[in-house]
């Protein structure tokens, strides 16, 4: 995953993160089956705690942007394009 999540502006830093990834997928940033960095990796990217990156992709997963494979990872779903 190759692109810029803000963590400035309003709300907290899930919902921040959700936003940033969430604009990626709906302005084709990030494609279709394309996957994402473990929790653990985005967290220590953006220097937040592995709970928070979690929260923001549980939330991508339950809102269908996001399809999560186990043994695999998390992955950009095709059902928003």
């Amino acid at each position: 995953m190759n692109i810029h999540i803000s963590l400035d502006g309003p709300g907290d830093l899930a919902a921040r993160i959700y936003r940033g990834i969430q604009d990626a997928i709906l302005d084709g940033r990030l494609r279709p089956g394309e996957r994402l960095p473990p929790t653990r990796t985005l967290a220590r990217g953006l220097d937040v705690s592995r709970n928070t990156a979690s929260v923001a992709y549980e939330r991508l997963t339950a809102e269908g942007f996001l399809v999560a494979r186990a043994g695999a990872g998390t992955f950009v779903s095709d059902r928003h394009i």
